[in-house]
């Protein structure tokens, strides 16, 4: 039995035929819509396991497909944007979109992502659960004490940086998604555009080593390679 498809809402002829031909190159196959009212049809039409929405769309913007999906399902959502004020991007992430990809994009990158999206929501919430009561984030040995903007593990204060901080409640209220560079710098930073991303690098490799000294066997941090980071449940 086939999959249900992948949705693409997309209204740039030349950049839809180019991740439609990287989706079926890659084994999915494929609807797409123009608009954003016809990408909505087709969501009730083709019930997609996965969207790609434009932001930018001739008729409605994407963030109001975004709402409109959301009504109705959990469907995994990507957004792809051109726009360059970064607050946009969070706004699409606070809708209820699963990430997002700024153009222009390697179709590869895209492929990438979609997989990544659809292992950690086809895995549904297997795994001890990262939860939060109280005031507090917490995942095996590890907890943030919101209020306090402090960290602990194994109930010793890791010391934490405001941008470690910042950083570890990304990853920990989001656990296994792929966060680039870009985006954790949009998402902690107060002003992104004057960091590098290097800056982030240089970030994980403090925050890791503030938990390997509490913890030798405790590494929740996962590089991914061309893509940037993610947080790995605890087993």
């Amino acid at each position: 039995m086939s999959q249900a498809p992948v949705l693409v809402v997309e209204d740039e002829p030349a950049i839809a035929e180019t991740i439609v031909y990287a989706l079926e190159s890659d084994g999915f196959s494929v609807v797409h819509a123009g608009t954003g009212r016809e990408g909505l049809a087709a969501l009730k039409d083709a019930n997609p396991r996965f969207v790609v929405l434009d932001v930018g769309l001739p008729d409605i913007t994407g963030f109001d497909v975004c709402r409109e999906i959301r009504k109705e399902s959990e469907v995994p959502i990507l957004f792809l944007t051109a726009r360059e004020n970064e607050i946009d991007r969070v706004v699409g992430l606070e809708l209820g979109a699963d990430d997002y990809v700024v153009k222009p994009f390697s179709p590869r990158e895209l492929t990438a992502r979609i997989h990544a999206i659809l292992r950690r929501f086809e895995r549904g919430s297997s795994g001890p659960e990262i939860t939060e009561e109280r005031g507090n984030v917490c995942c095996g040995p590890l907890t943030l004490v919101l209020d306090q903007y402090r960290g602990t593990c194994q109930d010793a204060d890791l010391g934490l940086s405001r941008y470690e901080f910042g950083m570890l409640k990304v990853f920990m209220e989001n656990p296994e998604r792929v966060f680039s560079r870009d985006q954790l710098m949009d998402l902690v930073w107060d002003e992104p555009e004057a960091a590098s991303d290097r800056t982030v690098d240089a970030h994980i490799k403090t925050l890791r080593k503030k938990l390997h000294e509490v913890d030798p066997d405790f590494d929740p941090i996962v590089t991914h390679r061309g893509l940037g980071y993610s947080f790995k449940r605890a087993r």
